[in-house]
């Protein structure tokens, strides 16, 4: 089955030009998602645009889009105005700079796409493209129009195709200073073997399982539960929540390296 692509256009590089098309690299579609209903009823509840003063609904030819000039004051922009403002980029990544593949801070990363030659006849310039950056150890910068606005955006070679992340605005970075000034900048020397002891007892490969939902399981669960049952049970009353002990205070030495013999113990009795 082909996949279904999210943007099609074109790579640019000074004369070089290629066809491409994109698609989102993560996906949210396996979340568990839900309908907000009539719980009278059993019906699905649907959003309407209401006019706030005549309460009337709206029809959807007359929807536009509207800047605050004021208070209960507009500028409206119609599908035309819109359109009027479309630039290049809205079809073409035009590669215009490069930068080092590691001068690009990992905050300003927002979103990553799969980019792919979208012709047979492009596949060429695409590869030359890539492994030009791969030899050269850079990013490609350019700007693409993504739901009618403009975004920067940085092309990452990866294997045979390249990675297109949409990059955050820098108003939208919050300054790392302005809330790690308070910190020690020193830790106790003492300290840190006991710690590296633990890491090293605790490092394994990474694996996607890491990052499992305990709670979204949980979840499936209980629909599985309640599809079956025609009428569903209700549900028990949980216990009463147990009141955790009090914990005595220690010191980070003694803690720590409790936890690297408790980790050994688990580890010697697994």
């Amino acid at each position: 089955m082909a996949p279904k692509y999210y943007w099609k256009g074109y790579l640019k590089l000074s004369l070089v030009t290629c066809p491409v098309a994109m698609t989102p690299a993560t996906s949210e579609s396996e979340k568990v998602r839900f309908h907000t209903l009539n719980k009278e009823t059993g019906n699905r509840v649907v959003s309407r645009y209401i006019d706030s003063v005549t309460g009337k609904p709206v029809k959807d030819e007359n929807e536009a889009k509207g800047y605050a000039r004021g208070e209960n004051d507009y500028v409206i922009l119609t599908e035309d105005d819109l359109d009027a403002v479309a630039l290049d980029t809205v079809k073409t990544i035009d590669i215009d700079r490069f930068v080092p593949a590691d001068s690009i801070e990992w905050i300003y990363l927002e979103k990553p796409h799969y980019l792919m030659p979208n012709d047979a006849v492009g596949n060429e310039a695409f590869a030359v493209i890539r492994d030009a950056m791969k030899a050269d150890k850079v990013f490609g910068v350019s700007k693409l129009v993504m739901g009618r606005r403009e975004r920067a955006v940085v092309l990452e070679p990866r294997g045979e195709g390249i990675v297109l992340w949409t990059l955050r605005f820098g108003d939208e970075v919050r300054p790392e200073e302005n809330y790690f000034e308070d910190i020690d900048e020193q830790a106790d020397p003492d300290l840190i073997p006991l710690v590296q002891q633990l890491i090293k007892q605790k490092t394994a490969r990474w694996s996607p399982d890491m990052v499992s939902d305990p709670i979204q399981e949980s979840l499936l669960k209980i629909i599985a539960e309640k599809k079956k049952a025609l009428k569903p049970e209700k549900a028990a009353k949980g216990k009463a929540a147990e009141v955790a002990p009090k914990s005595n205070v220690v010191s980070i030495m003694d803690a720590l390296r409790k936890s690297v013999e408790a980790d050994l113990k688990g580890r010697k009795s697994g």
